[in-house]
Parts: structure tokens; sequence; C-alpha cells
């Protein structure tokens, strides 16, 4: 019995009961490491032979997410799964505060201890001047030295943003909530 809350969307895709059953059944395995009711929101979408699935699980603090593409559903909801699961033994130190996630994760895998593969090395800092910019300019900026983001002060807004490249010569904006 699956206890996990799944919100399952899709995006240019009829989503069957056939996909339901199959996101459920794979993602559910994941239950061992949440509590009961613990959410997932899932959004299957079509591009051309590009099967999408992404998937994310917010718990306190952090948000566990994966996204996966293939040219199977099928094959993109067991990769997901696997990263996820992966993901959180990886960086299980990391993700759980035992005095508040407790609520959120199973007691079995707030106690067991997971190999950690490798611990998370940030090997250069980088300091630079933020000016004032449009996003335009900044993805201009971004694409003049190479970069596939860039961070900047929105003109607009006075606060950090970043411009990212996205596939398909696209870009994103990222800003914080308010």
């Amino acid at each position: 019995m699956v206890s996990m809350n799944f919100i399952i969307s899709g995006k240019n895709i009829d989503v069957t009961e056939g996909l339901k059953t199959a996101v459920q059944d794979k993602i559910g395995k994941l239950q061992k490491y949440f509590t009961p009711d613990t959410e997932v929101h899932v959004t299957l979408s079509v591009e051309k032979d590009r099967q999408k699935i992404e998937v994310t699980i917010p718990v306190k603090g952090n948000i566990i997410r994966s996204e996966q593409v293939s040219n199977d559903m099928y094959v993109s909801i067991d990769l997901v799964e696997e990263i996820i699961e992966r993901q959180l033994k990886k960086y299980k130190n990391k993700i759980v505060d035992k005095k508040q996630s407790s609520g959120f994760f199973q007691p079995e895998y707030l106690e067991k201890e997971y190999m950690e593969e490798e611990d998370v090395k940030i090997i250069r800092t980088k300091r630079f001047d933020i000016k004032p910019m449009y996003p335009e300019d900044a993805c201009v900026q971004m694409e003049l030295l190479g970069h596939n983001f860039f961070v900047f002060c929105n003109a607009e807004t006075d606060q950090v943003n970043v411009v990212y490249k996205r596939k398909g010569n696209t870009y994103g904006l990222i800003e914080p909530e308010v």
C-alpha cells in the first residue's frame, strides 16, 4: 500500500492509469525513507521523442528533486527513482537535521549510516563586483563570457538574480522569493 501522497500531472501527455500505477509503484519504493503522507510532485511531459519525468519532494528546509529524460517514459520513471534514492543516501547527513526533520523521514533512514561517497568540496571561490543590469543584458554578458549562468544585480528589483542557459537556446531567470 502506497502511503505517499502523489500529485501527478502531465504536459503534452495523457496520464493514463498505467503511467500513474508505474509512478506510484516505482517512486513508492522511496516510502521507506519518508513518513506517511509525504507529498511527491510528479510531472510527466513529452517533447518530440523526449519522455521526461520531474519529481519534487519538499521536506523541511530542502527540496529533493530529480528529472530524467529518455525515449521511453517507463525508463525515465525507473531512472528517476534510482537517482533520488542515491541522492538520499549520499546527502543524508546534509539533509537530515534530527531535531527538525524527524517529522519527515522514517526512523530507519535517520538511524542508518550510508557510505558517504565524497563530501562536497568547494575548490575555488570567485569574487566580483555585481553591477546592476537588466536580465536581458545579463544574458548577453553571460554569452560574451562563454558561461552557462551569470549572477547579477537586477536593475529593476535591486536584488541578486541569476540568468542561466536552457536547452534550445533559451534562458532562465532565478530570482529570490520576497
